[in-house]
């Protein structure tokens, strides 16, 4: 199975046999949309009234009761195993019709078809809110089986909450429950290790390495015994300091760290003594094992995890979507419970952040996301990245790939067609788009000012960087001249250096001869001539045709370029990714 992003439904992708066999992922992350910030109580309210009506408007990331969710839910109630439609009928009589009980709903019928798709071998991480975890764990346990529950992350977001409020404590975690399949699962123990940070130690760390040598380094005392009693040489006595010393009663020696090859004990207490390693209290007892704090791997992880911080306005990381994760914490997840070749999937992919992970730790990976934005910044994610190009790289599967294709999703009223048609044409030409909000499938209501998406870029003008910007008109209806004359204006009310217009329908003469008449655009910094306004229809698009404008031009917020053995900067995954 090669690497893949889907645009859909990812519950009509999932059922696809076609797309997923049974027992063909190893690895599945998701983080399903749920907003946390909304009030509470909202989200139990009847889906009846006009005032929480006006509720859902304010929160359209968040499923609520309708026609889909009565359908799913009798669709489970009558179809699905017996122990999901017990529980999800269950689950109706306490919470009844509301925001809550659909999601739960939509979430149900999901988590059955990622269990379907997952190996024996396989892990689910779900990634969500207290508002909905624990209704969530229900779920999965009757889907998973109580028995395969692993693990109630908690990762705490930020070291130190800014909120506060006069009736609850500030909430500042996330919760991320971990399934398998079976008993047999991937779990990688060398992965789960958390390196010490020796400029702010816990206070247990600081009390198990209380002692200090002349360096400042941080050591413990520790046994160099085991329990069981052995007829060979780890069972006998050995000579230390001029005396000989017995292994207590059913108890043999051991070497901390192993013995080399061919070395026996008393040789291997010598070379830890030579090294200054050893320590006697007194004569004749037990020697003890001087261990330095700084030459341990780390601490083993627990299921509260502090260590990395969410991202901020200023990470470069960041790419602007509301929702976004830090790479670390994906790549803690994939390294634990997956293997280097194994397939990832994320069916609420977003912007990408476990795609990317995958990526870099030499995963395979499939993405799924019901809005073109969101596919959008994935190509160019991967591009500026990792180089990968869409169709080459990796399939993209469900996005238009002809006009007719083009020209029914626009037409598409019942899934936002104007602003998924508008964000696919946009990603076409590496443009960003205005008013379209990252998550989220309806674009921006009112005006735009003629603008639907920019391109930005630099001229270098007397040794000085200038900002110029390209912007960019979708029209996927008739197009007339008028269209053209606008535009002109637009460009000239912008200053920007070049306008383009996308169009699903062929352009008259008159637009052409209108787009002729604005003239060039010359560089300073490149010295090249480029049209002031240019007509690009779809059709072109998919022949290959491109924005005429200097190079060197950014869109979408800048990943950095990865590089291998390039590394996060939290968390264990501050040691070689690769």
């Amino acid at each position: 199975m090669t690497n893949r992003l889907y645009y859909g439904d990812n519950l009509d992708i999932l059922r696809s046999r076609d797309y997923f066999p049974d027992s063909c992922i190893d690895l599945i992350y998701l983080d399903p949309p749920f907003n946390s910030n909304r009030n509470y109580n909202v989200l139990f309210k009847s889906e009846s009234g006009a005032d929480s009506e006006a509720q859902i408007t304010a929160f359209e990331d968040t499923w609520h009761w309708g026609e889909t969710s009565e359908r799913t839910y009798e669709a489970l109630y009558e179809d699905a195993p017996h122990k999901v439609s017990t529980a999800i009928e269950a689950l109706m009589k306490l919470i009844e019709r509301n925001q809550m009980m659909a999601y739960l709903v939509m979430m149900t019928a999901r988590l059955v078809e990622l269990h379907r798709v997952l190996k024996p071998t396989g892990s689910l991480y779900l990634h969500c809110d207290d508002a909905a975890s624990h209704y969530l764990k229900i779920v999965l346990d009757t889907i998973f089986g109580v028995e395969n529950f692993r693990n109630e992350i908690i990762w705490k977001r930020v070291v130190t909450s800014k909120t506060s409020t006069s009736k609850a404590l500030p909430r500042n975690h996330d919760v991320i429950l971990r399934y398998t399949k079976s008993e047999s699962f991937t779990w990688n123990t060398d992965e789960i290790i958390v390196p010490y940070d020796m400029q702010n130690l816990d206070r247990k760390t600081l009390s198990q390495y209380s002692k200090v040598d002349e360096d400042g380094r941080r050591y413990r005392f520790t046994e160099v015994v085991a329990p069981g009693s052995t007829m060979g040489d780890s069972g006998r006595p050995i000579k230390y300091r001029g005396q000989v010393i017995h292994p207590p009663a059913n108890q043999h020696w051991r070497i901390p760290g192993g013995r080399k090859p061919g070395e026996s004990i008393q040789n291997g207490f010598d070379r830890l003594d030579n090294d200054g390693l050893l320590y006697q209290a007194r004569v004749g007892g037990l020697p003890r094992f001087k261990r330095y704090l700084d030459e341990q791997r780390g601490r083993m992880l627990d299921d509260v995890w502090i260590d990395i911080s969410n991202l901020t306005g200023t990470n470069k990381e960041r790419l602007g979507y509301p929702t976004q994760k830090p790479e670390a914490l994906l790549e803690r997840i994939i390294r634990a419970s997956s293997n280097e070749g194994d397939i990832v999937l994320d069916p609420f992919c977003g912007c990408g952040t476990a795609i990317v992970a995958a990526q870099k730790l030499g995963r395979k990976w499939i993405g799924i996301d019901i809005t073109h934005l969101s596919i959008a910044l994935q190509i160019h994610n991967l591009s500026r990245k990792f180089e990968l190009d869409s169709g080459k790289d990796y399939e993209v599967i469900g996005e238009p790939a002809t006009v007719d294709a083009a020209r029914e999703l626009a037409r598409d009223s019942a899934n936002d067609g104007r602003y998924q048609f508008e964000w696919w044409a946009l990603s076409l030409v590496h443009a960003k788009p205005v008013g379209g909000q990252a998550g989220s499938r309806k674009g921006k209501k009112g005006a735009d000012a003629g603008i639907d998406g920019v391109i930005n870029f630099f001229e270098k003008i007397n040794a000085r960087k200038r900002p110029q910007q390209v912007v960019v008109q979708v029209k996927s209806g008739k197009v007339k001249s008028g269209d053209i004359r606008d535009l002109k204006g637009t460009i000239e009310r912008e200053k920007a250096a070049i306008g383009v217009f996308i169009t699903l329908e062929k352009p008259t003469q008159a637009m052409i001869k209108e787009a002729l008449s604005a003239g060039w655009y010359e560089s300073p910094s490149w010295g090249g001539r480029h049209r002031r306004l240019q007509i690009l229809t779809i059709d072109d698009l998919f022949d290959g045709a491109s924005v005429d404008m200097p190079p060197q031009y950014g869109t979408l917020p800048q990943p950095s370029r990865w590089k291998r053995g390039d590394v996060s900067t939290e968390g264990e995954s501050q040691r070689d990714l690769i």
